[in-house]
């Protein structure tokens, strides 16, 4: 199990995410928000997240899979005080059809596709 507890509880109170990839032209940053995460599941060792545009994050990934997400919430208790982080590491893929993209269709119709993100290191932070 990839997630823990102590991640799995800030991914299940975040606001937003921020969602990193690496291009030619350097660093991508965009976000989501952290309920279209969770209506999709939270899985211990992949997440899915609805994409409406992520045209740029799908063009890079196409080049470098390599992928970072971060989750944070003020709402969990970390070490220091009230708030922790969630850094994940991983692969990303961008799927705009099939039955991964079906399923995301059933809870947001907008979306032109799913970015799947394969989980390989949990840290976390504060």
């Amino acid at each position: 199990m990839i997630i823990q507890q102590a991640g799995k509880e800030v991914i299940e109170r975040s606001e937003w995410v921020a969602i990193a990839t690496s291009g030619p032209d350097g660093p991508h940053l965009v976000a989501t928000w952290g309920d279209y995460v969770r209506a999709l599941g939270i899985e211990s060792d992949r997440l899915f997240i609805p994409a409406g545009n992520y045209r740029q994050t799908e063009e890079i990934l196409k080049g470098n899979d390599r992928i970072e997400l971060l989750f944070a919430s003020r709402q969990v208790k970390g070490e220091f005080g009230q708030g922790r982080g969630c850094h994940i590491r991983g692969r990303g893929e961008m799927k705009t059809s099939g039955p991964e993209l079906d399923q995301v269709k059933t809870h947001y119709p907008w979306a032109r596709g799913v970015l799947i993100v394969h989980i390989e290191e949990v840290r976390m932070q504060l």
